[in-house]
């Protein structure tokens, strides 16, 4: 009996995760309420706040899903994105990669940032992705120049990836443009 409650419990996941996705696809953020997602996935709106506790938790997940894969690159990849390459192509190649997730993700991501914002604890300091990716891009910055703020230049470079002008750029096309231009930035940052 157990094993079919977890079996329904694993089905009811993907078909809410399914279902999240499948709206961003065609909505607004704020269009996708817990309520409609729960019917799109053929569940009650409990079962979804049960499996997620919330909205943010749900758009949460649906972003996790999509950095685990860059997380493991980060962390056991091949050079230049994992370990091995100097700290400039290695952050050069993790921003490259971030562009690319934000390009194919455009509307999970507006949606989970409009979930975090809209909720009471809705900093993105909060958030476990944000925090990972911060924690990567200030030891590169540290391991090349010790002598800067790593941690502040950091919430810089990634800062920009959330500002509207960069996310229509990449809407509309543009993020080879971005990347090139994110790639001058570290460079020139990162000589010696």
């Amino acid at each position: 009996m157990e094993r079919r409650e977890r079996a329904d419990a694993a089905r009811n996941r993907q078909a809410i995760l399914r279902a999240a996705e499948e709206l961003l696809r065609g909505n607004p953020p704020e269009q996708v309420s817990v309520e409609r997602v729960a019917a799109a996935a053929g569940v009650g709106k409990g079962t979804v706040f049960h499996r997620f506790g919330s909205r943010v938790g749900l758009m949460q997940e649906l972003m996790a899903e999509r950095a685990r894969a860059l997380e493991e690159e980060v962390r056991q990849g091949p050079p230049p994105l994992g370990p091995g390459a100097p700290p400039a192509e290695r952050l050069v190649a993790f921003l490259d990669a971030a562009l690319v997730m934000a390009t194919r993700n455009a509307g999970l991501i507006a949606a989970h940032e409009h979930a975090r914002l809209t909720n009471r604890n809705g900093s993105r300091l909060e958030n476990p992705i944000y925090l990972f990716w911060h924690g990567h891009v200030s030891a590169l910055i540290a391991e090349a120049r010790p002598d800067v703020d790593a941690g502040l230049i950091a919430h810089v470079l990634l800062g920009t990836l959330h500002t509207e002008p960069i996310s229509t750029l990449l809407r509309a096309g543009e993020s080879p443009r971005v990347a090139a231009v994110l790639a001058d930035l570290v460079h020139g940052l990162l000589r010696s």
